[in-house]
């Protein structure tokens, strides 16, 4: 489990495709943190939980299967490119942003920048599948960085970047039509989950009762 506090940033460098064209392995430097990760132990690369293959002198590398290439912006990366990285909370630590599992949910792409004061408003793609999760006010993890959402549109949302998180992740070097890595806030999604038994199949509440008769014919299925 994350918080989307990035800790600091690395650069990728190398990703190299797997003989049998079934994966990757993508290598970060990141001096930071050199000496101090373990095969097998976890990594939040901009917000996609990554397994520790192999520690080096200057980083780490990680394995990337056909499903995380399939589902993350990671197999666009060059190297050179700058990555935001975080390390899985230790229990009992502070819970500074959201709750944040690494598991991407969608790529979309930045449609704006506006700057406001000292900080900037950017607008991004909202993808249709996503959109039920996202609210005004509410959480989401943009290529790992926890913001709030400031507003959102027929497939778009904003969110206001503080100085802070323009200087120290890479969000700030994010121009209109480049990729990001959405996740939403995974509370979203478990109470979607758990009142769908009540709701009928175009999502308005059910009449006393009628849950049962729907849960029946989901078995019979």
């Amino acid at each position: 489990m994350f918080t989307g506090i990035v800790e600091g940033t690395g650069t990728v460098a190398a990703l190299a495709a797997a003989a049998d064209a079934s994966g990757a392995r993508l290598e970060v430097d990141a001096p930071w943190l050199a000496g101090q990760l373990a095969v097998g132990e976890s990594v939040a690369v901009n917000g996609c939980c990554l397994t520790v293959a192999e520690p080096t002198p200057a980083g780490f590398a990680a394995d990337l299967v056909a499903e995380t290439l399939r589902r993350t912006a990671l197999g666009g990366l060059r190297a050179g490119a700058r990555v935001n990285l975080e390390r899985p909370l230790p229990l009992g630590g502070r819970l500074g942003g959201h709750l944040v599992q690494g598991h991407v949910d969608g790529v979309a792409r930045v449609l704006g920048r506006t700057p406001v004061g000292d900080g900037e408003e950017v607008q991004i793609e909202l993808p249709p599948h996503l959109e039920r999760y996202v609210v005004e006010k509410g959480s989401i993890a943009v290529d790992g960085v926890s913001l709030t959402v400031a507003a959102t549109g027929p497939g778009w949302f904003t969110v206001a970047l503080v100085p802070h998180t323009l200087e120290v992740t890479t969000l700030g070097e994010r121009r209109p039509g480049d990729p990001v890595q959405l996740e939403v806030d995974v509370v979203a999604k478990y109470v979607e989950r758990l009142v769908a038994p009540f709701t009928d199949r175009a999502g308005a509440p059910m009449r006393a009762g009628a849950h049962e008769a729907s849960v029946d014919e989901r078995v019979r299925q």
